[in-house]
């Protein structure tokens, strides 16, 4: 029997994201060694390049609002409280070079944003970066990795590869099987 795991997946502003339903489809595998129920949380950059009504009924998609529209009162829950305690991994693919920036500066300014300041550092964090060649080569992108890494996240490379631009180079997202593979890999080294 399959042990079940909690993966929240986060998909922020880069044209990466059209990969997202191919990304779910491929966690979906009978074949895995583990049954995955998966939530995504979506930035609104992101929502440009995916058709979420395309998303499985299965899969929870959640959005800023959703932040706003669990908690009332006192007592209340708070969305990224909550999904922080529900998954056992999260899982930002892809990650663009504004939430890089913003996640490597201590920046919360969305759900996506929210629930990586409030993640368990015990946990899983894996980001998989991916933005134009250019931007990736900048200095200040080095760094930011480095902040990450830093804190005990998991990078998942970038590749090189033609651009959906046309730009030939590196800053491409990591092909979906290699990320899957890594989360397998990353719940396999994990303890019971």
């Amino acid at each position: 029997m399959r042990q079940e795991r909690n993966i929240l997946i986060a998909a922020t502003g880069s044209v990466a994201t059209i990969k997202l339903l191919q990304l779910i489809d491929e966690l979906s595998n009978d074949k895995l060694p583990y049954k995955f129920s998966v939530k995504v949380i979506i930035t609104e950059h992101a929502k440009h390049f995916v058709e979420l009504e395309q998303m499985p009924e299965h899969v929870s998609v959640l959005h800023n609002r959703d932040e706003w529209l669990t908690w009332n009162k006192r007592g209340d829950p708070v969305l990224h409280i909550e999904l922080g305690k529900w998954a056992d991994m999260l899982l930002i693919a892809p990650l663009s070079a504004n939430s890089l920036a913003k996640i490597a500066t201590g920046i919360c300014d969305n759900l996506v944003l929210c629930v990586v300041r409030a993640w368990d550092l015990d946990k899983p964090l894996l980001f998989a970066p991916a933005m134009n060649t250019r931007m990736y080569d900048h200095p200040i992108t080095r760094e930011h990795i480095e902040k990450l890494l830093s804190w005990g996240y998991r990078q998942i490379p970038c590749i090189s590869k033609t651009l959906m631009c046309g730009d030939k180079g590196n800053g491409a997202m990591a092909e979906v099987h290699t990320i899957v593979a890594t989360v397998v890999a990353t719940f396999y080294q994990l303890p019971l």
